[in-house]
């Protein structure tokens, strides 16, 4: 089985929220974890790829050491969810300068258009294993206590 793929997404974003949403409804040979760039866990990891998690205001992917951004990791999600969302691999055909200008455009208006949360939402208990920064945090909330 190979590495998970992790998205980092704005946890405060309802665009962002309904893309977690949309990606654990269709994922389900869970590839893919999921962390919140306000996490410590984001902020590490993308650290570690030259990247300041306070700084982004955009979707990252993580795949093994790659690291993709803006319009890239949007398609890296959907070639990775299979089937007909695979489609969206022509869009790469398109210039990535391009791409992601409207990108930009989308992520200059969501809060606009799709809402902003005042914190991170909680992932339900089922799928908690899948949110990297919770699956930290409880693992250390378990030790602090045990």
């Amino acid at each position: 089985m190979s590495a998970p793929v992790v998205i980092f997404y704005d946890g405060v974003c309802g665009l962002c929220d309904r893309t977690v949403r949309f990606v654990l409804a269709r994922d389900s040979a869970r590839r893919f974890r999921f962390a919140a760039l306000q996490s410590d866990y984001a902020a590490a990891a993308l650290a570690a790829h030259g990247r300041d998690a306070r700084d982004l205001d955009t979707v990252c992917v993580l795949d093994g050491e790659r690291l993709h951004i803006k319009s890239d990791a949007v398609l890296a999600i959907l070639e990775r969810l299979g089937g007909v969302w695979r489609l969206a691999s022509l869009a790469r055909l398109l210039p990535r300068a391009l791409r992601d200008l409207g990108y930009d455009w989308v992520v200059r208006n969501r809060y606009r258009w799709f809402g902003r949360f005042d914190q991170c939402a909680l992932p339900p208990p089922e799928l908690r294993d899948r949110f990297l920064s919770a699956a930290v945090e409880e693992s250390a909330a378990r030790r602090s206590t045990g």
